[in-house]
């Protein structure tokens, strides 16, 4: 039996993406938290996989050539372990190219900008309306984006796919960026299926516990300094 793979690892939208995938792929693996509300980002053997000091990463010790690798961005940890168990990752080209530009969209858009109304609305300690508004409205208008691309198909690229997983955690917290998804039949249609599958449900339960022992990061000053105050080291 091969190794577990080790997933370095907090419940949040990003870390949801692998949990997501490692439990539909039915792969071992094994979990490693990284406390980002305590600053375990920043330790020296984390950075030395994960350089950009945030999870998820992973270490696949059954890596190419059966030699171990690390792997940190969430794409390209979905990416990696499509092609290596050759599921939710279409080998036909014209079929992957549909998964990665919504991957894509997903990365460059739907997630930061999904946080940064996130931020803005729940942390910020000043409310600044302009900011308020700005990411509210553009959160609001990829939530258009991707109800429209759902209109006619079931998943982002027809089939599920690592797109789906990479997405659904940023419209988890909807309400928290000022979105109602009543107002997007499809997206809504798209997210109660894509939270019916029991692999998902698993997903998003892990480190649900060692999230809950902490303070709300709306309350957690210390937390909010060491997530939204850091300059480069």
């Amino acid at each position: 039996m091969a190794a577990p793979i080790e997933l370095y690892y907090w419940p949040t939208p990003n870390g949801w993406k692998i949990t997501i995938m490692l439990e539909e792929l039915g792969a071992p693996y094994v979990v490693k938290y990284v406390n980002i509300g305590r600053g375990e980002q920043f330790a020296p053997d984390f950075l030395k996989i994960a350089p950009n000091n945030r999870m998820p990463a992973i270490i696949d010790p059954d890596g190419p050539g059966g030699q171990p690798i690390s792997i940190f961005e969430s794409g390209a940890i979905l990416q990696y372990l499509g092609r290596k168990f050759g599921k939710f990752y279409p080998a036909d080209e014209r079929s992957r190219v549909e998964v990665d530009q919504w991957l894509f969209w997903q990365m460059g858009g739907l997630g930061p900008m999904a946080g940064q109304a996130h931020h803005f609305r729940q942390y910020a300690p000043e409310k600044i309306e302009y900011a308020i508004n700005r990411y509210t409205n553009e959160a609001n208008r990829l939530y258009g984006v991707m109800n429209k691309r759902l209109a006619d198909r079931p998943f982002l690229a027809g089939d599920y796919s690592i797109a789906d997983m990479a997405c659904i955690g940023w419209v988890i917290p909807h309400e928290n960026q000022g979105q109602d998804l009543d107002d997007f039949p499809h997206l809504k249609r798209w997210f109660e299926a894509v939270l019916a599958r029991p692999a998902v449900q698993k997903a998003i339960e892990v480190g649900k516990e060692e999230r809950a022992r902490q303070k709300s990061l709306a309350e957690d000053q210390e937390a909010q300094k060491i997530l939204f105050g850091q300059r480069a080291r």
